[in-house]
């Protein structure tokens, strides 16, 4: 069986670089390994308790179908003000209630990100381990995927052409199959 990976890239932008390493990591992946990203971040409202006691909008409801059918998670985040954009955070915020059916819960997952800074998104993805760290999504530690200058690495096109960055990319996505078996439980 193919390993099931949904990418969600934590950008809006129509040229998100975010999304754009997302594409890099599909063509890159293993033999074996889909990778679905995921589309409807925008539609997802900001997270309400109200609205979620009353039975999760169905924008939410297909991000949490959508995680709960892949076996692992691989995030591409931006870094707006030394974190993590307020539409990916608010998409784990829905994702990650109720605690105990969570589908994020036990989720293997790994992390990357693109920025226009000179430090990639080292701190985004620190703020995004905490979080996972709640859903108790075991995330990867290496390697380590931040895209600094981002925009120097990819063509007009979108298309990830440093060979630095793609080697790095290439050992993530050679290690997520390994990582999600760790904690497979069926």
């Amino acid at each position: 069986m193919p390993l099931r990976v949904l990418g969600i890239a934590g950008s809006l932008r129509a040229g998100s670089y975010n999304r754009a390493l997302l594409e890099a990591a599909r063509e890159l992946a293993p033999a074996g390994m889909e990778i679905e990203i995921f589309a409807g971040l925008r539609e997802i409202p900001p997270y309400d308790q109200d609205v979620d006691a009353a039975g999760a909008p169905e924008p939410v409801a297909a991000l949490k179908r959508a995680i709960a059918g892949a076996d692992a998670l691989l995030v591409a985040t931006p870094e707006y003000n030394y974190s993590v954009p307020g539409v990916l955070k608010n998409a784990i915020d829905w994702a990650s209630r109720p605690a105990t059916t969570s589908p994020l819960y036990g989720k293997p997952t790994a992390i990357m990100g693109a920025s226009s800074g000179i430090s990639g998104t080292i701190r985004a993805q620190l703020a995004l381990r905490q979080s996972f760290l709640f859903t108790n999504s075991p995330t990867m530690i290496k390697p380590e995927v931040t895209v600094p200058r981002c925009a120097d690495k990819f063509d007009a096109s979108g298309r990830l052409t440093d060979e630095t960055t793609r080697a790095l990319l290439r050992q993530l996505v050679e290690a997520l199959p390994a990582w999600a078996a760790r904690f497979r439980t069926a």
